[in-house]
């Protein structure tokens, strides 16, 4: 049986979506959280447009006012999920485009081992429609150790099973888009503004950005 699964790199192609993944990682531009918002946005668009080309399409008849034009319309919508609270803008990128898409959300945060470094990733709040037989868009800034978005995928799983699967992620590890892969079923696609080989102990992207969250929304405590 082929393996569906297929990873998109954004960045291994001359387009505009350079400049603002250029921007997001810059710590100069950075400075300007509704810059970075409005990047974390823009990146989401991108993606729209690109996956929006696999997706399943009918025609259609429009009525205008000097007579009938024959469109390819989607068949169906997706629904757009998202982990909170980084997830958002991006979220917001993806919405402008699939304007009609239901939505879910999810809370995901890493929760520290008390005198270790290290840590597990805990899934408390959970918002969706049912996605049997839908198209599901999983969205998340950063992909670092992939075990968040592997845990977000389990959860939704309780509001169904989708037909067709798209994780999107603006910079991810080499690590987590491993990770990931075994994880997911195969009808999984995997759209990715970068890929940065580095990952800390700390499950941080070197070079990476930084805390997307942080940078959008302020520091928390």
């Amino acid at each position: 049986m082929t393996d569906k699964r297929m990873v998109v790199e954004l960045d291994q192609v001359n387009t505009v979506a350079n400049r603002f993944l250029a921007e997001l990682r810059d710590v100069d531009v950075q400075k300007d959280p509704l810059r970075f918002r409005r990047n974390l946005e823009r990146m989401g668009e991108v993606f729209a447009y690109e996956l929006s080309k696999t997706l399943d399409y009918e025609e259609r008849e429009v009525v205008s006012p000097l007579g009938v034009a024959n469109v390819r319309l989607p068949a169906d919508q997706p629904v757009l999920c998202t982990i909170l609270r980084a997830g958002l803008p991006l979220h917001q990128g993806l919405l402008n485009y699939f304007d009609r898409a239901d939505n879910a959300f999810v809370s995901a945060y890493r929760k520290h081992r008390k005198g270790e470094d290290g840590f597990d990733v805990e899934v408390e709040y959970l918002s969706s429609p049912s996605i049997d037989d839908r198209v599901l868009i999983i969205s998340d800034p950063m992909l670092a150790s992939g075990r968040s978005m592997v845990l977000v995928y389990k959860a939704m799983l309780r509001m169904g099973k989708p037909k067709a699967i798209h994780v999107v992620s603006v910079i991810a590890s080499t690590e987590g888009v491993e990770y990931v892969k075994k994880h997911f079923p195969p009808n999984t696609r995997f759209w990715l503004g970068a890929v940065d080989e580095e990952m800390t102990a700390e499950a941080y992207i070197v070079p990476g950005l930084g805390d997307a969250g942080d940078l959008a929304y302020g520091c928390k405590v």
